[in-house]
């Protein structure tokens, strides 16, 4: 039964990722760049100001929600995560180094649209008279659509993000901590389980405060030692950088030429694969990210909407790129074993990062540095995704009694969050990826819905 749901889950993906999706992605975000006459050009600068310009890694107390940066490191840890090592890893397996070409795009775009998304988050927030903040596309879906058709739009997306991200998605990034733990340092993956079940349970309990307080300052730390390891790989291989850049563009319009198959095959391939991983790794579009938006404290929605975009770019154009640049660069060039496109037995996309930086590094040091940085990446995501997934939870179940709402759903994320590290399924990654993908659907409608509420000036 399994392998028959295996088939019929990666076939709905096909289909979603090759078609609906690229579709949606793009529409959304080319709508959003016209409208906003191309806003991720225009307030780029903007953006980088608000974000770099008072960085603090220690922000004031807030009565509730968040400072704006704490949104943002919160919306980042759910952006980097395995879907910028493994994501991309995978991505560049299966649809050439041109894949990334079109991660690029996808991206230019969905900073457009994730502007769209914290915009409306804010917009469209309610608070309670104890402070708490409720705000994310359940809340601009209903004020997009009213009625009962609004409510089933609300509820499929609510459905749909705490399975993803609540659950499966936080078992998907244990488990690439657990795997990588046990490559570089030989501690067994159920030992690594019990120890993230209790940190990750600690911080669960602490609410938002204590969820804002970890973001900030763990976000920018990992971000360094990442950008230092992957700089430094880079300087190593420099010789080879003009050719590494040479094949993104060229693959991403003759991918037929590396990853084999005819033209059609090849070029679908290649574009749904970053169109697919694009989305898993910088999340513009799908609905998530903008639950932390929605809690930042600012001024005017349009000051967090450019500070959206800029978490966008750090995840593709920063953190993303530079891992791939050390794939190809190391693993695609003339010396690289994967060079023809032939994959060797023994690489995936668990281990394609760790085997890049191993040929600079040594092997063993190479799997060290990924694992350490894979269990920053994963286990930020999961603080911000149980973050996103418990918001929800508490739309569809919590209105009367949110505390026992929360517990429960609390409860259930820990325990997926240890089954993570001592089993990988393949299945469980087809279905994180099939809800992320049916999470567009109703998302994309209401941003397409509240175009003039995004443009408004108040």
């Amino acid at each position: 039964m399994e392998e028959a749901l295996y088939k019929i889950v990666c076939d709905i993906n096909t289909y979603l990722s090759n078609y609906i999706l690229v579709f949606l992605l793009v529409a959304v975000g080319l709508w959003y760049s016209i409208k906003t006459r191309f806003v991720q050009v225009r307030c780029f600068g903007e953006g980088m100001k608000k974000v770099f310009g008072t960085l603090k890694l220690k922000g004031e107390k807030q009565s509730s929600g968040m400072t704006s940066f704490q949104a943002l490191a919160t919306a980042i840890a759910a952006q980097v995560g395995t879907g910028n090592i493994v994501g991309a890893s995978g991505a560049i397996l299966t649809g050439g180094p041109g894949a990334i070409f079109w991660m690029w795009i996808i991206a230019f775009f969905g900073m457009a649209t994730i502007y769209a998304e914290a915009t409306l988050a804010l917009k469209t927030r309610t608070v309670e008279k104890d402070g708490t903040i409720k705000g994310g596309p359940v809340y601009y879906i209903t004020t997009a659509f009213k009625g009962g058709f609004g409510k089933f739009l609300a509820g499929f997306f609510a459905v749909a993000i705490v399975l993803a991200l609540g659950f499966m998605g936080c078992m998907v990034q244990s488990n690439s901590i657990g795997s990588t733990m046990e490559t570089a340092f030989g501690i067994p993956s159920w030992i690594v389980g019990i120890i993230l079940v209790v940190i990750c349970g600690i911080i669960f309990i602490g609410g938002v405060s204590r969820l804002a307080s970890v973001t900030e300052k763990i976000v920018p730390i990992m971000a360094t030692i990442f950008l230092i390891g992957g700089l430094a790989v880079l300087i190593a291989r420099i010789k080879y950088i003009p050719a590494t850049i040479g094949m993104i563009f060229k693959y991403a319009f003759e991918p037929q030429a590396i990853i084999g198959g005819g033209f059609g095959y090849a070029i679908k391939t290649a574009i749904s694969q970053g169109a697919k991983r694009g989305l898993f790794s910088n999340e513009a579009g799908m609905g998530s990210t903008p639950h932390a938006h929605a809690q930042a404290n600012v001024k005017d929605p349009h000051d967090q909407g450019v500070v959206a975009m800029i978490g966008v770019f750090i995840d593709t154009f920063v953190v993303l790129t530079l891992n791939a640049l050390v794939i190809i660069s190391t693993l695609y060039t003339k010396d690289g074993i994967l060079y023809d496109g032939t994959i060797p037995d023994g690489i995936g996309k668990a281990n394609l990062a760790q085997t890049a930086f191993g040929t600079v590094f040594g092997e063993s040091f190479g799997a060290i540095f990924v694992a350490i940085c894979l269990f920053f990446f994963a286990f930020s995501t999961i603080l911000s995704w149980n973050l996103f997934g418990k918001i929800n939870a508490n739309f569809l179940f919590g209105k009367k009694n949110p505390k026992a709402c929360t517990l429960v759903y609390s409860i259930i994320a820990l325990v997926f969050v240890f089954i993570g590290t001592i089993a990988s399924n393949d299945l469980v990654w087809e279905l994180t990826d099939m809800f992320n993908n049916l999470m567009v659907i109703p998302n994309a409608l209401a941003l397409f819905a509240l175009t003039a509420l995004v443009i408004k000036k108040d």
